[in-house]
């Protein structure tokens, strides 16, 4: 039978209590407690067959309700959430799910999401999203250069904030304004051709959304698909007749390109503190800047330790490979050789969860159970912070709860010695 006992409790591990009762809303589909209009807007994307609509890791509904809930794990705005419910309701630079005709249903998705939550909506599918965040934004820093930036921008940040030291020609920032002006930048309607002006927030907006995208839906079908072999994610390869969906389903090479897009976020956060510091500085605080979206907040998603690390592309690959080897080969090669390489995996992307679920059930297993607890509660962590799996052959559900289950048993002391006992764990609560 199921446990009944809780396997966190607030006082042991404050921030990941906290984590897990935001998260168990979306782990429990009670929906109209997270939002009471949540329940009606999925019956609208329902109704007009979005559940109908394949999608590169199942149906298109999952995939917009999977986006929402990432977004909202992040602590994003409303706006910015229901952007995410609704991401490519117009259809997009990258797919065409078009379940609302943009030149008629622009009113129907307004009078469900608000004024502005539609308006983000209806750009985010009318701007060339690709060019936008990977040739104007990505491929224009090295992950040296980001990585220089972030500890400057950190300094910069500091400065201003405790000694009112404002400096524009700091090399960081003469980059980001080289690229991404204050004032925004002016692109093309993907199907008018005529010229969007989307300000810095938007933007910033955008690379998160597509974050929350690009985890949500990427692995190695699309590595395959576009010979994604050196982990950046370029694009640029054809194998259209040779692959095969959904292949193995082992972890995608995605994680490269989007820590960049994180850290990328995090220098546009930081210098738009700056400059609200610096008006507020001048006696300027409360003015209105036309144009700038600055009513929409930046928030920072838990991820990459924060947005302030960038994840190398070959270590990326070494650590996909060795966790592979690790889950897939070490019921033959045995334990202590998977354990082996799923620390090695650890240490060179220390960012996604599963491996330290698995590497967790071997403690158990060799009955270490701090050892276990320690693994468990670490991967729980990154997995609800990531709000969707990295190991795509399982839901971010049944990770958190198989994860959940672990947890409990390193605190219990105790592990299955036999296939039946495996096979009864359970938790509730």
């Amino acid at each position: 039978m199921p446990s009944s006992l809780s396997s966190l409790s607030p006082t042991e591990n404050p921030y990941l209590h906290s984590l897990l009762e935001s998260c168990r809303p979306f782990l429990r589909g009670e929906f109209e407690s997270i939002d009471k209009d949540l329940p009606n807007l999925i019956a609208v994307l329902r109704s007009v067959g979005a559940g109908e609509c394949w999608h590169k890791h199942g149906s298109f509904l999952d995939h917009l309700i999977d986006i929402y809930k990432i977004l909202k794990i992040w602590k994003a705005p409303n706006s910015v959430c229901l952007c995410g419910l609704f991401h490519s309701a117009y259809s997009n630079s990258y797919v065409n799910l078009a379940i609302f005709d943009p030149s008629t249903g622009r009113e129907i998705v307004r009078g469900h999401v608000g004024e502005a939550a539609e308006r983000l909506i209806h750009l985010f599918c009318i701007v060339p999203r690709q060019p936008l965040i990977h040739d104007d934004l990505l491929f224009r820093y090295t992950d040296s250069e980001l990585v220089e930036h972030l500890e400057f921008s950190m300094a910069s940040l500091s400065n201003a904030k405790e000694k009112g030291l404002f400096n524009e020609n700091e090399a960081w920032r003469k980059k980001l304004v080289s690229i991404l002006p204050v004032d925004g930048v002016v692109v093309k309607h993907i199907k008018t051709g005529e010229d969007v002006l989307v300000s810095r927030r938007l933007v910033a907006v955008f690379l998160l959304m597509t974050m929350a995208d690009f985890s949500d839906q990427l692995f190695n079908f699309q590595d395959l698909l576009f010979e994604n072999s050196n982990g950046r994610l370029e694009f640029t390869g054809n194998n259209s007749q040779t692959t095969l969906w959904p292949g193995d389903g082992k972890p995608g090479l995605w994680m490269n390109s989007v820590s960049r897009m994180g850290a990328i976020y995090t220098l546009i956060l930081r210098e738009e503190e700056i400059i609200i510091e610096q008006r507020k500085r001048n006696g300027e605080e409360g003015v209105v800047v036309s144009g700038r979206d600055e009513e929409i907040d930046l928030v920072i998603p838990p991820v990459f330790d924060n947005c302030t690390r960038v994840l190398d592309a070959e270590e990326q690959k070494m650590a996909r490979e060795l966790y592979w080897e690790g889950v897939c080969e070490g019921s033959k090669r045995g334990l202590d050789w998977a354990k082996e390489k799923l620390l090695m995996s650890i240490d060179k992307n220390p960012f996604v969860g599963e491996p330290h679920v698995v590497l967790g059930q071997i403690y158990l297993s060799k009955g270490k159970f701090e050892e276990a607890e320690k693994e468990a509660e670490k991967g729980l962590r990154l997995i609800l912070e990531w709000g969707s799996p990295w190991d795509k052959r399982m839901s971010w559900e049944g990770w958190v709860a198989w994860t959940r289950v672990l947890l409990m048993k390193a605190k219990d002391k105790s592990w299955p010695q036999n296939s039946w006992g495996i096979l009864n764990l359970g938790l509730v609560r």
